[in-house]
C-alpha cells in the first residue's frame, strides 16, 4: 500500500522559491501568472500487515508531524487510497 504526504508551506510564509519559479514561468512566455507556492510529495509504502493497522492515520500524521513537515512553517496532508 502507499500513502502520500503532500507537504506545502503555511500560507503566511514567504515562498522564495516559489517566487524564482513564478519569474521564470514569466520569462518563458507564461503571462498572467500571480504566485507560485513550491511543495513536496512523499510516497511512503507499507506493507499489507502495517497499511491495515486500525490507527493507520494517525501514525502517518506522526510521521508528518515528527520528521516529513516542519510544523512551524508547513503544513500537510495525508492522503491514503
Amino acid at each position: 500500500m502507499r500513502a502520500t504526504v503532500v507537504v506545502r508551506l503555511k500560507p503566511e510564509v514567504l515562498d522564495p522559491q516559489g517566487d524564482a519559479v513564478r519569474r521564470a514561468l514569466g520569462k518563458l512566455g507564461f503571462d498572467g501568472v500571480k504566485g507560485v507556492r513550491v511543495g513536496k510529495i512523499v510516497e511512503i509504502e507499507m506493507d499489507e500487515a502495517h497499511a491495515r493497522a486500525p490507527d493507520l492515520a494517525q501514525r502517518l500524521q506522526k510521521m508528518a508531524d515528527e520528521m516529513l513537515a516542519n510544523p512551524v512553517i508547513e503544513d500537510y496532508e495525508v492522503r491514503l487510497p
